[in-house]
């Protein structure tokens, strides 16, 4: 704990399925790296599909490689844009998650399930994970203190694996939230009883401060 951890902001993009990377590209088609990610064997791609709701569409990356279902990741605020819905969830979990539609230069797929809005989470290696004295799939809590616009996100999911690189993944709703601009970093903070973190003043002292 209170060991930092670098966030990156997840920008909205798209995970494609090879079903409806071929719909969408072409019969046999494959993705074009266009850079690698922090993340060990994933990276950005020079294609771009077009994702369609009822109020509006936006020109999304795709990242690699392919997955064995297609998902859409956008924010909250996206979602409002295009007027489609994106529940919060872990990757992977797409059952009854929103729909929209996708467009790519040879095609056009519906996709009736696959759109959401990424929960916050934590990817650290096995070594880290018990320097910093979590486990897999344990939620905890994460403080960010920049640009006078501190606060502290709850409910954040710690994924621990080998084949992971330490980072924090927040979405640009969340960065905006503090106002997020170049290298941050993060700690994992312990919560009191009264969902405060432990700085080490008392309630008393809590109590007796003035807000301005």
């Amino acid at each position: 704990m209170g060991q930092n951890i670098l966030i990156e902001i997840s920008a909205r993009h798209i995970h494609l399925s090879k079903e409806h990377l071929e719909i969408l590209f072409g019969e046999g088609y494959e993705l074009t790296v266009k850079k690698m990610l922090s993340q060990p064997g994933q990276f950005a791609c020079e294609e771009r599909v077009s994702v369609i709701g009822p109020k509006g569409k936006f020109s999304m990356s795709v990242l690699g490689p392919v997955r064995e279902r297609t998902q859409v990741e956008i924010s909250l605020t996206d979602a409002r844009t295009i007027g489609v819905s994106a529940p919060i969830r872990e990757s992977g979990d797409v059952e009854g998650s929103g729909s929209c539609v996708l467009e790519g230069p040879r095609g056009t797929v519906i996709l009736k399930e696959g759109v959401i809005a990424a929960k916050r989470h934590i990817h650290t290696t096995p070594e880290d994970a018990e320097r910093l004295g979590v486990t897999d799939r344990e939620t905890v809590a994460f403080e960010v203190n920049i640009n006078d616009r501190s606060l502290i996100f709850k409910d954040m999911v710690v994924r621990v694996s080998e084949h992971y690189s330490t980072a924090a993944h927040i979405d640009t709703d969340e960065a905006n939230a503090v106002a997020m601009s170049g290298t941050v970093y993060g700690t994992i903070v312990k919560l009191r009883g009264n969902g405060l973190a432990d700085s080490g003043l008392t309630d008393s002292d809590l109590a007796d401060s003035s807000i301005a």
